[in-house]
């Protein structure tokens, strides 16, 4: 009965770690934003920028979606968002019924300095391994993320891979490719 006791200890340490994991990353982005220079934005507001995006005007029923939130919940912190000068929203012209919402200059360069702390964290964390160290923990944590989007799409009721959802890593590609 050894091996069920090891399983279970296994379990609780892993369970226990990606809470902290999970809280402290966004304890530290939230110490970040509030000492930066976008200390006007909370995290919440910071990743309803990212879910915009820097490119091309989003509806508001795809960005509620990609957050996972309603559009009167997205509505709510949008005004707020217009307010404080981050976001544009504009009726759609051809029809009057679908709002428009795209980033400002400052929410572009707000997207892109937040986009900016998730590299450096995790260049913060890589670089006290060696190569193949990184390479073995880097491979872990995919493994993870794909395990966890699985649980997410199990609970969405969906088993094929969302295409609203995309990984950190496909957003940090398509940004520096279209900045070469």
């Amino acid at each position: 009965m050894s091996g069920g006791k090891h399983v279970h200890s296994d379990v609780e340490e892993m369970s226990e770690s990606l809470v902290r994991i999970f809280e402290n990353v966004l304890l530290t982005e939230g110490k970040s934003l509030s000492q930066g220079y976008f200390s006007d934005l909370s995290l919440a507001e910071m990743h309803t920028l990212t879910a915009i995006g820097p490119y091309e005007a989003k509806t508001m029923s795809q960005t509620a979606q990609k957050l996972g939130i309603t559009t009167g919940t997205l509505t709510v912190s949008i005004d707020r968002l217009v307010r404080k000068g981050y976001v544009d929203r504009r009726r759609d012209d051809r029809d009057k019924r679908i709002v428009r919402i795209s980033l400002t200059r400052n929410g572009k360069l707000a997207c892109r300095m937040h986009s900016k702390f998730h590299r450096v964290l995790a260049k913060r964390i890589l670089e006290s391994y060696g190569e193949e160290d990184r390479k073995t923990l880097v491979g872990l944590v995919k493994e993870i993320d794909v395990k966890i989007e699985g649980l997410l799409l199990r609970y969405e009721g969906t088993e094929e891979k969302s295409t609203i959802r995309r990984t950190a890593r496909e957003i940090v590609d398509e940004t520096d490719n279209k900045t070469e």
